[in-house]
């Protein structure tokens, strides 16, 4: 008999589960590609960002997600999958040396970094997070420009 009742419970278990559907969030992919990368030495890093507070993130700590390509014919790209909707901001760095930090001169970088939606960037043009950001309510692919100081 407790068996009976054991297997019962389990067989009104199942189908209590089987009734609620599991809501799946919808995610989308982002492509980011960049061109005119002055050699293909190195690597280039990607870094995604999605909140105000984290960008720009000059030591590549505060990222959301960040992915490495390799360099072909002076271009890269990346897709980050799975990406849920909302706003985010690209940063990229054309890493020559591979050792995942901006290599600077005496306050200027030395290697190549790009920020998306931007052309160039000065003392009056810097990176922020309001202007670097894009909406993802669908698939995206964005170019980002490199810049070489």
């Amino acid at each position: 008999m407790g068996k009976t009742i054991v297997f019962i419970q389990l067989q009104l278990t199942m189908v209590l589960f089987s009734s609620f559907h599991i809501k799946e969030e919808t995610t989308y992919p982002l492509t980011v590609a960049v061109k005119d990368l002055r050699n293909s030495n190195g690597v280039v890093q990607f870094a995604l960002y999605n909140n105000s507070n984290s960008f720009p993130d000059e030591h590549y700590e505060k990222y959301f997600r960040k992915l490495t390509a390799k360099i072909i014919n002076g271009t890269s790209e990346i897709t980050f999958g799975n990406l849920p909707p909302g706003k985010y901001a690209v940063n990229i760095l054309h890493d020559e040396d591979e050792d995942g930090k901006i290599k600077k001169g005496i306050i200027l970088p030395k290697e190549g970094i790009g920020f998306s939606n931007y052309q160039s960037i000065g003392l009056t043009n810097r990176p922020a997070f309001k202007k670097a950001s894009f909406n993802l309510s669908g698939n995206k692919k964005i170019d980002v420009k490199i810049i070489y100081l």
